[in-house]
């Protein structure tokens, strides 16, 4: 159920499956802690906390069944009461089938707590005789399996002294379901009251007067402890993210107070100014012979300017405090707020331990569950989105990850599997690991498996490194598995993780030792209220980037830009990452030409690396995550709004979506035209030339030949692509070759010096073909130079390109 449904207007089912729901979670966690006890010691345990805990619940449950009348529920849970009392009384000791089955209760009170009213009776009646059969199955006296328990207190009767015990029950001083005060059941209301506990005795001996004392004592601490626990009220996410928003406004308009206070300060000075004018055409009157009424008048005003100026810098000085405690008192507030939507992270794994053990049990292995950062807190809708990639995770690990124990024991690890899932903060971040040490994932038959859905060719699957093929795990539908269970194997649950994590604007990555197992680290946003960004301009407005999904910035001088079929990049590492301008991809008007150096954010979709020029980077900054008005429906590659300090508004990118902006505008060649203002700029430094070939070893040759001596060269693969290329550039030589698909030289040459903008542009042709009839063709054309390939050998290419441009 919803933890943020409205308690006043709430059904008695309603009222009813909230209560259940706590409860099986305390019957749940005592069961398996118990099952746990039993089996990890074989000494004398004092498991009565624990029973206890479970008899209040099952008491609990118990209750509320009644008021709501169900009384299937109220059979059950009475009979799961008495077997935590036999228990208590020392007559059985409950061993795993048992367990097995009171577990199989908790499942029914589950299942109950999630039922509509409507669908309550036909549900009822469908389950009424599997229930019967389990309350039937509960009576362990009447079974036969019964273990008596060695009683730890067997006194003698020489020693012996009767103690009476009174029990005077309490009411309890709150409860936020009002049903539970108006009840008239009394064993109902018995659930929800504390007991104190008076001992009365008459001649007792020394000994056992210290056990009395001691018992006291304990009881007295029993007293306290209630009032020291934290108390918690169920509060709807709609009203917590309403108080969210007001918090956030309320800290934007303190800090208005501030740059206000700044302002007045500047009036301060004005007036300052202004006095010391009064003062000099004092002088100058003075200097004029200044009459007696005049004087009486000038010195007025000078003394009301000084009363003014020192009236004003007192006001300052109390505004300033007052902004002070204001932008603190707003600050706490929006922190307490924030801290509002955070709980541990041990609310949002309760069902994981139920579920390894009842899965292990099933495929018969032995595994445990180690979960270690319970109390760290996490945003609760993270929370609740982590729940399902998780369990799909925990799954895949039990049933394809860990080994059977003989199969273990062959391998010389422990019979018993350990998968550990553990939750820190760090570097500002909520981290999550889940690890196991089973199989792990052998990469080569990875790579095969790769290579045979054909993802990649083979021999690029041979070059991938670990971190590049374990990506494909992720992908919808892969699966290393050899056989599709019931229980994983479909290749969805990497993939729900993956799309989650993406969504939240985190981070997902494997890691894996064959043999030793697999381990799968999530980086995820502390809270998806607030986010850390990067906060740049773009066409003179400010816009954000999660810092989360930013591979890097840097600052790339222009002469680190390279050029390949009209396209501009740079290298990085290993990586040559091409660049894109975010005014085009965001279709926005053109950016001012840029300085000497680019302002480069560096994107990754994990296999492909972008590089994204902005105007220039304004500093990180932490924003209030505004949502857009649902009217508006999805806005391409815009995920939110927020506020600055000064109340502007500026727009949170969706950087997956802008990842596939612009590889779509890639793909459609609508970049070929996209770096026009930077070429422009880099072309009054370096002289440009076009090469046209479509021999990818001649272009790169002319290239690198052609850069080594200072020239910018851009590269296009065939005629249709240079003419495209010459008619959006500003080159100062096209260098083509002539036999090309779709348009080949002599037509390139042809319509270039048609073009009323290009014909002006040099043109050198260089061509296998040194027959004279082929030269005399493109020089008729309108060449300047036609030179064959063998030009490549000597200084012929070279001293044709200094002759019609110069040198760069």
């Amino acid at each position: 159920m919803d933890s943020g449904f409205d308690l006043n207007n709430a059904s008695l089912l309603d009222l009813f499956s909230l209560e259940v729901e706590t409860q099986t979670e305390i019957l749940t966690e005592n069961l398996l802690t118990l099952e746990n006890e039993l089996q990890q010691s074989q000494t004398q345990l004092n498991i009565n906390p624990i029973l206890e805990a479970l008899m209040r619940a099952s008491h609990s449950i118990k209750g509320a069944a009644r008021v709501v009348q169900i009384e299937l529920a109220v059979k059950l849970a009475h009979r799961m009461e008495d077997c935590f009392a036999t228990a208590m009384e020392g007559k059985i000791k409950l061993n795993r089938d048992q367990i097995d089955k009171l577990l199989q209760g908790v499942d029914f009170f589950q299942k109950l707590s999630q039922i509509k009213e409507p669908q309550l009776e036909p549900w009822l009646s469908q389950h009424q005789q599997p229930i019967l059969t389990l309350i039937n199955s509960l009576n362990f006296e009447e079974d036969g399996i019964i273990e008596t328990l060695p009683s730890p207190l067997s006194p003698t009767p020489e020693n012996s002294t009767e103690i009476t015990v009174t029990i005077h029950p309490i009411e309890s001083d709150s409860h936020d379901i009002e049903l539970y005060l108006n009840s008239d059941s009394d064993e109902f209301k018995s659930s929800l009251e504390l007991s104190s506990i008076f001992l009365e005795t008459q001649d007792i001996p020394p000994t056992v007067q210290q056990v009395k004392q001691t018992f006291s004592s304990a009881l007295k601490t029993l007293s306290v402890a209630p009032s020291e626990k934290t108390r918690f009220v169920r509060v709807s996410s709609d009203n917590l993210n309403r108080l969210m928003g007001l918090a956030g406004e309320a800290l934007v308009e303190a800090t208005f107070l501030k740059p206000f206070a700044d302002s007045l300060l500047d009036l301060k000075k004005k007036q300052l100014q202004l006095y010391q004018l009064l003062e000099k055409f004092e002088h100058l009157l003075y200097h004029n012979n200044l009459t007696k009424e005049t004087e009486i008048y000038l010195k007025s005003i000078l003394q009301k300017e000084r009363e003014c100026r020192e009236t004003l810098s007192d006001r300052i000085g109390v505004l300033e405090q007052f902004a002070y405690r204001s932008i603190n008192l707003s600050d706490r507030l929006y922190r307490e707020v924030i801290a509002s939507q955070m709980r541990p992270f041990s609310e949002g794994i309760q069902p994981f331990p139920r579920l390894v053990r009842d899965l292990a049990k099933q495929l018969n292995k032995r595994v445990k569950l180690e979960v270690i950062g319970q109390s760290v807190l996490v945003d609760r809708d993270i929370l609740k989105k982590l729940q399902a990639p998780l369990t799909h995770m925990l799954r895949n690990a039990i049933d394809h990850g860990i080994e059977s124990p003989d199969e273990r024991l062959a391998l010389g690890k422990s019979p018993e599997g350990i998968i550990r899932l553990e939750a820190t903060h760090r570097f500002g971040m909520l981290s999550i690991t889940l690890t196991d040490d089973g199989r792990g994932i052998n990469l080569e038959n990875l790579r095969q498996k790769v290579i045979e859905k054909k993802l990649v060719k083979s021999d690029l699957a041979q070059q991938l490194s670990e971190n590049e093929l374990l990506e494909f795990i992720f992908l919808p539908g892969f699966s290393t598995s050899a056989s599709v269970t019931e229980i994983s194997g479909r290749g969805v649950g990497l993939n729900i993780a993956k799309s989650m994590v993406e969504e939240v604007g985190g981070n997902l990555q494997a890691f894996t030792k064959p043999g030793q197992g697999i381990s799968f680290h999530f980086q995820l946003p502390l809270t998806l209220s607030v986010i850390r960004t990067l906060l740049v301009e773009i066409s003179g407005e400010p816009y954000a980037f999660p810092l989360t999904r930013i591979e890097r910035v840097i600052m790339l001088d222009l002469k680190e830009i390279y050029s390949m079929e009209n396209r501009q990049y740079f290298t990085l590492g290993e990586h040559h990452i091409g660049l894109v301008k975010a005014d085009q991809i965001l279709e926005l008007c053109p950016s001012k030409s840029p300085s000497e150096q680019l302002s480069v954010i560096i994107l990754s979709d994990s296999l492909n690396y972008y590089g994204l020029i902005v105007d220039r980077f304004l500093g990180e900054r932490n924003l209030v995550i505004r949502p857009l008005d649902s009217r508006l429906g999805k806005i391409q590659d815009v995920s939110a709004a927020a506020l600055l300090e000064d109340g502007s508004p500026v727009l949170i990118l969706d950087v997956l979506d802008l990842i596939r902006s612009i590889d779509k505008f890639l793909k459609n060649g609508y970049l070929s035209q996209g770096l026009d203002n930077l070429d422009d700029h880099y072309s009054q430094k370096i002289k440009r030339i076009l090469v046209v070939d479509d021999s990818i070893t001649v272009r790169e040759m002319e290239r690198k030949l052609l850069e080594n001596h200072g020239y910018y060269v851009d590269l296009a693969m065939d005629g249709m692509e240079g003419w495209n290329a010459a008619a959006s550039g500003n080159y100062d030589l096209i260098i083509t070759d002539v036999d090309m698909p779709r348009m080949n030289g002599i037509k390139l040459v042809t319509q270039i010096k048609k073009h009323p903008q290009l014909h002006s542009i040099p043109v050198i042709i260089v061509s296998y073909k040194e027959r004279e009839e082929d030269r005399l063709q493109g020089l008729e054309a309108g060449a300047n130079y036609y030179l064959t390939k063998s030009s490549f050998h000597d200084d012929t290419f070279l001293n044709a390109v200094v002759d019609l441009i110069g040198e760069a």
